[in-house]
């Protein structure tokens, strides 16, 4: 039994020595800022989450991943069982916090208690006409030129030293489930996708991948869900319009089944868009695929090298 079930990713820090430069970029990327000081940037999606991306004034570099807690009597069981405190939470939507460290070292932070942010309408909501449902009728659809409508992050990935060390410290806390387990070579997992246990509730297809990379420990990227397709698409048109550096995109992941489109902050960090991803239950179990499952996709382009 798990000391706790996570409910989900909360958030991602960072630090930057250009506090405006990074403004830009989340503005670019369709993040919204709702705090600005000499020290920090706090952003969020148009969804309740009051925090979706932090960075502080200094050296370039992935500072934390906060998971969310059902409630605050859950931070106070796990803080117990690891011998560290409940603190107030100095960010927007307040509550408490427990940080912790993986057995790389990445600091997670784990939130509970957090007032709801008030919801963002999106700027495009008009239906799809498919060959099977036709919904919009007697009318037009025009997607207003704009960064995208990041609603919430949905996942982050982190490069491991030892996969099954890795693996059985964050189910050990946080109560997650294998979707799919990536074998390297017949009985030679590498990594897998976790996805929260929320019991009969479906959930997304993983909130947390951890894969054992030749480059190291570290940061891999964050994964923000947009509106929909044409909003990805949007995104993209006013990344590449700004300048932005991309990554790997447009295209649809195997594993996770998902259209993405990944780009990087100035200061190298990947952060992806996507969209129509797999959900799952409790019930749902667990898989294994291969290598070729990971780094493949249905329609797009191939994975670049700087992915890994």
């Amino acid at each position: 039994m798990s000391t706790l079930k996570i409910e989900d990713v909360a958030h991602v820090r960072f630090r930057a020595p250009d506090l405006t430069a990074m403004r830009g970029f989340l503005e670019d990327f369709g993040l919204l800022v709702v705090e600005e000081t000499d020290h920090r940037i706090v952003a969020r999606g148009s969804g309740p989450s009051p925090v979706a991306h932090v960075t502080e004034l200094g050296e370039p570099g992935f500072a934390a991943i906060a998971f969310r807690a059902e409630s605050v009597a859950d931070l106070e069981r796990l803080a117990a069982a690891e011998g560290v405190p409940v603190e107030d939470c100095d960010l927007p939507g307040g509550g408490k916090i427990v940080t912790l460290k993986d057995p790389d070292g990445h600091t997670i932070e784990v939130v509970a208690g957090q007032a709801a942010a008030e919801p963002v309408a999106l700027s495009d909501s008009t239906p799809w006409n498919r060959a099977g449902a036709r919904e919009r009728l007697r009318a037009t659809k025009r997607i207003p030129a704009g960064a995208a409508n990041v609603v919430r992050l949905g996942h982050v990935v982190l490069n491991v030293s030892d996969f099954r060390a890795s693996e059985r410290w964050y189910k050990d806390r946080f109560g997650f489930i294998t979707s799919d387990e990536i074998e390297a070579a017949p009985a030679f997992a590498i990594g897998a996708f976790l996805r929260c246990d929320r019991g009969v509730a479906p959930t997304d297809h993983h909130t947390l991948f951890l894969l054992q990379a030749p480059s190291g420990p570290g940061f891999n990227h964050a994964a923000y869900e947009v509106a929909d397709l044409d909003d990805l698409m949007r995104g993209h048109q006013r990344l590449k319009e700004t300048g932005r550096q991309a990554e790997w995109g447009v295209g649809r992941h195997i594993l996770g089944s998902q259209v993405f489109d990944y780009w990087r902050d100035p200061w190298g960090h990947t952060l992806e868009h996507w969209t129509d991803g797999d959900l799952f239950t409790a019930e749902d179990g667990s898989n294994v695929a291969s290598l070729q499952d990971l780094l493949g996709v249905q329609w797009g382009p191939s994975m670049p090298p700087t992915m890994g």
